[in-house]
């Protein structure tokens, strides 16, 4: 029995340690950031990070990350990362976020960027491969984006899935598997998952590579030679491939060899009858989870009231190791990060009792407010 727990837990070091990380990053080493993050300089006015854990956490230095610090700006900050492509891999994304300040209106989200992005030049135009994460603005916008670039459109799923409004650090994760299968989860909770194909509006994309996939009308071809090929193709027999499909393929079409030299003109009819037809769900033969040169990691968002602080980013192909991460980061400093605020919580309501029992022996006024503390609990 003890043989076999080794055995287990051998084959879980091997799997981690098998795992490739095409990007981490924690903010353990200071101002040593800016080395690895490009500003962008497109506009001006862009507003600016910094590197903060807030006014309460769980550890001082684990949880620093970067925060937005000034109101009713746009922000556009990335990093650079090997280039790699994820065809035939997992790929997960996963971060934490944290909406001190009591978000009003404002994005949460990151995007995964090709990586010929011009870094300095980054702007709300720019050309991306994945935005995922919060949007929050006002009663009625309070999700979670998952928008993939296919076709040279930008597809949003069309399941709602609502975000963490509170003020605390909350981690989010989205998987994409070669499948077509996803799933997203927050604070290591799957929230929603299913189909790529089913799930994003993809309707139109289906008719028009359907159309695309009809062979041509041979009846329309003009010319004797073009005639005398159809009735060649026509009667002649031919062996249909062990690994065909009806179902799949389609009916199979009978190919002769040529006779006479006889084959019509301005028609390749070997690359048609050798293709295969594409079956209903063609989707499949363009994985819509497979992006090719993957390389940037980016915050290009707006925020009305800032404060928000964003950590532990991670891009892999392992599911466990995110796992382990999060349960790593997040997990440890979730606990005491809501202890923190407690006490704190208790300390401003204490202070503003005193403030109360002060101004009404000396009849003094004290600006503050009593509710302040409660934000961060409270869902807006």
């Amino acid at each position: 029995m003890a043989r076999a727990r080794v055995s287990l837990w051998a084959i879980c070091m091997l799997r981690l340690a098998l795992a490739t990380v095409y990007f981490q990053e924690e903010f353990l080493d200071g101002e040593h950031w800016r080395n690895r993050w490009v500003q962008s300089t497109n506009d001006s006015q862009f507003g600016h990070f910094r590197i903060s854990s807030g006014k309460f956490y769980g550890h001082k230095e684990k949880d620093k990350g970067l925060q937005t610090t000034q109101n009713s700006r746009f922000y556009a900050l990335s990093a650079r990362f090997p280039t790699f492509s994820n065809k035939g891999r997992n790929l997960v994304i996963q971060y934490t976020v944290k909406h001190e300040q009591k978000m009003d209106c404002g994005g949460g989200y990151i995007k995964v960027f090709p990586s010929d992005l011009d870094q300095r030049a980054l702007n709300r135009n720019s050309q991306y491969y994945i935005m995922f994460g919060p949007d929050i603005c006002g009663f009625d916008v309070k999700k979670v984006h998952v928008i993939l670039y296919f076709k040279n459109q930008y597809h949003e799923n069309k399941k709602p899935i609502r975000c963490k409004v509170d003020a605390f650090t909350h981690l989010y994760s989205l998987t994409l598997r070669p499948d077509l299968s996803y799933e997203v989860k927050i604070d290591g909770q799957s929230i929603e998952s299913g189909s790529i194909e089913y799930d994003w509006n993809l309707t139109s994309l289906k008719k028009m590579e359907k159309t695309s996939s009809e062979p041509p009308d041979w009846g329309q071809v003009e010319g004797s030679e073009a005639q005398g090929w159809e009735k060649h193709f026509l009667d002649a027999g031919a062996s249909k491939p062990s690994d065909w499909n009806s179902e799949l393929d389609g009916d199979w079409l009978q190919k002769p060899p040529y006779e006479d030299g006889l084959k019509a003109k301005g028609i390749d009819r070997d690359v048609w009858l050798h293709q295969k037809m594409k079956p209903a769900s063609y989707l499949t033969q363009y994985d819509l989870s497979e992006f090719e040169n993957i390389g940037v990691i980016g915050l290009e968002l707006w925020q009305v009231r800032s404060g928000t602080i964003f950590d532990n980013f991670l891009i892999t192909d392992d599911e466990e190791y995110a796992d382990r991460f999060g349960k790593a980061t997040w997990g440890e400093t979730k606990g005491p990060e809501k202890e923190m605020d407690a006490v704190q919580a208790k300390e401003e309501v204490k202070k503003a009792r005193e403030e109360d029992e002060e101004e009404l022996r000396t009849g003094k006024p004290h600006r503050h407010n009593h509710f302040n503390n409660f934000h961060r609990q409270r869902e807006l």
